[in-house]
């Protein structure tokens, strides 16, 4: 049997959280964004010499659609407790004004709702009890209260000019092909 104990913070991701948000109908590849890094560290000047701290990463940031952040992860070891990870999720979700927080160690969840709306502002559940993101947006949509005109304008896709030249060959005119 697998002990968790021994597993490091990145094998909890990988073994339970991830898995998790499959389960749950979180598309890995349009939706879920491993180890985000969102500052670049603290300079540090002592005299002449210039130093760059650590960067700030988090571990998993849910997106609803593309460039639409709804949730992040912080993600402890095992030899945590499930909850160890919020208030390093609260600070980041402050900091990237991500509405919805989880903390996790491979056990479960806790989830806050930083937006107020809801009855109970923090809740635990199990792995296989992850909100799916027809849930979280439903949440996200309340708080904002948005009516189905605004919700319609908000999720329409956006194409960029990036969309009509194509992202695999930059700097091609639109008559460009892969030959």
């Amino acid at each position: 049997m697998l002990d968790k104990r021994s597993l490091t913070e990145r094998d909890i991701c990988t073994k339970f959280i991830l898995p998790a948000l499959k389960r749950a109908g979180w598309d890995e590849m349009l939706q879920v964004r491993e180890e985000v890094y969102f500052t670049k560290g603290r300079i540090i000047v002592r005299g002449k010499l210039v130093t760059r701290g650590k960067a700030k990463k988090a571990d998993f940031v849910l997106y609803y659609k593309p460039n639409m952040p709804i949730a992040l992860i912080e993600a402890k070891d095992n030899n945590h407790s499930v909850g160890d990870g919020l208030q390093q999720g609260l600070d980041y979700a402050e900091t990237l004004n991500i509405p919805f927080v989880f903390s996790s160690n491979g056990d479960g969840f806790v989830f806050h709702d930083r937006t107020g709306a809801s009855d109970v502002k923090e809740v635990n559940f199990g792995l296989n009890a992850f909100l799916s993101p027809g849930n979280l947006w439903a949440r996200y949509r309340a708080w904002k209260g948005l009516d189905a005109e605004a919700e319609q304008i908000i999720l329409q896709d956006y194409y960029g000019l990036s969309a009509l030249l194509g992202h695999r060959y930059p700097g091609c005119s639109v008559s460009c092909s892969a030959n």
